[in-house]
């Protein structure tokens, strides 16, 4: 089976979440996904995984990776297993089975990987729901905007904040990358 490296990355993102902070069940690990992947975007124009996430009333949330944990594939079943701890918890811990290879990311994504981390690593889940619930972030404007269950707009990640791309700078990342696909053929 041929993974891509897009995959890959996903795959690791996953590994290196579940290796370095406590507490990671499904809740979290889709909430530190997303900071990852909107303040990647926030300074380069794409995100990290290249996933899409939905307003879900608890958060942010990425439904096709969510309907794999539910039947996961084979490169995510030997990536990771989920582990209830008893009959009675409803909590199903993420534990890693592989090991995490870096050699996926930029120097800057693994920077922003590792500063998610820091602020999250003991963080459990109802933590950090609020911290994706924030006034005039991405998940509060969809909700309020759009509704809940639809997509987040990643543009919505430009704050204009020091280290935010324009709105017309991702525009232009976006159509460069078009073009450089579409003369590759791909």
């Amino acid at each position: 089976m041929i993974i891509s490296h897009q995959r890959e990355k996903l795959l690791n993102a996953v590994l290196f979440f579940a290796k370095n902070t406590k507490f990671c069940g499904k809740t979290k690990l889709f909430k530190l996904l997303y900071f990852a992947d909107f303040k990647h975007f926030r300074e380069t124009g794409r995100s990290i995984t290249g996933m899409e996430y939905n307003a879900w009333q608890h958060g942010p949330y990425p439904n096709e990776f969510a309907k794999e944990l539910v039947s996961p594939p084979s490169d995510l079943s030997r990536t990771i297993a989920l582990v209830r701890p008893s009959n009675t918890s409803s909590f199903t811990r993420i534990q890693p089975k592989a090991k995490f290879n870096g050699k996926y990311f930029t120097k800057r994504e693994l920077r922003i990987l590792k500063e998610v981390e820091e602020v999250f690593m003991e963080a459990q889940a109802k933590d950090i729901r609020e911290a994706s619930h924030l006034k005039n972030h991405p998940w509060d404007i969809t909700i309020k905007t759009k509704g809940e269950r639809k997509k987040i707009d990643y543009m919505l990640a430009l704050d204009g904040a020091k280290g935010s791309l324009t709105p017309e700078e991702v525009n232009e990342i976006i159509l460069e990358r078009k073009e450089l696909l579409k003369a590759f053929n791909e």
